[in-house]
């Protein structure tokens, strides 16, 4: 059997309003991922293959895990341009970008509507579902285990393609996705099945409240 592990990456800058400004991990992302690395090793856990998104944060977020040498830039593990979604939501729809208590209401407003393309970024909905399909396909392996850091819109996607979830259930599981999570993928010979999802060993300790974050 193969498995894939998808690591969401360490907190970003959440106070940023345009795409640019958002993409650095903030000191407690960097002390998320470096929590995550140390409970990998401290496991024995080794990769046959590790992948990263081109994003800042991925890569920040795997080199402070120990696996910035190894990573393989893969940018389909990008995440989807949710500034301009929402801004193009705003501009068709009238449906500001929301307050932080705002945002999970607005989270499946942008879902609904990029999906039925009445809203674009700098891609379709289905040229997003594309390209995470692809590289879940390619990681794939029968008997390797695949280590993917990435975004939580693309771990969502990937349960859409394993669990075929609407937009609206899409949505729905986006919104508790924590920082530096661990979502696993089972490859066995009939197919890929979800045997994982948003685990947080590394953060599970009460002296470590302070480092879970969603956002």
């Amino acid at each position: 059997m193969g498995e894939i592990i998808l690591v969401r990456h360490g907190q970003a800058n959440s106070a940023a309003r345009d795409e640019a400004s958002y993409d650095r991990l903030s000191d407690l992302g960097h002390a998320q991922a470096a929590a995550l690395g140390d409970w990998m090793r401290d496991r024995g856990m080794v990769f046959d293959k590790v992948l990263a998104g081109t994003l800042n944060r991925h890569r920040s977020t795997a080199e402070a895990m120990g696996y910035g040498d190894v990573a393989i830039a893969d940018a389909r593990l990008n995440e989807m341009d949710y500034f301009n979604l929402g801004l193009a939501l705003a501009q068709s729809q009238g449906v500001p970008m929301p307050a932080p208590e705002d945002f999970p209401g607005h989270v499946a407003k942008v879902m609904e509507a990029w999906h039925a393309a009445e809203i674009r970024g700098n891609e379709s909905f289905a040229e997003f579902e594309a390209r995470i399909a692809a590289v879940l396909e390619e990681a794939s392996e029968p008997g390797r285990k695949v280590l993917c850091v990435t975004s939580g819109g693309v771990i969502g996607m990937v349960l859409r393609h394993l669990l075929l979830l609407d937009p609206t259930r899409l949505a729905n599981v986006l919104l508790p996705i924590w920082n530096t999570s661990i979502h696993r993928v089972h490859v066995r010979p009939h197919g890929t099945i979800l045997a994982g999802f948003n685990a947080i060993p590394h953060l599970e300790q009460a002296d470590r409240d302070h480092l879970r974050t969603h956002f």
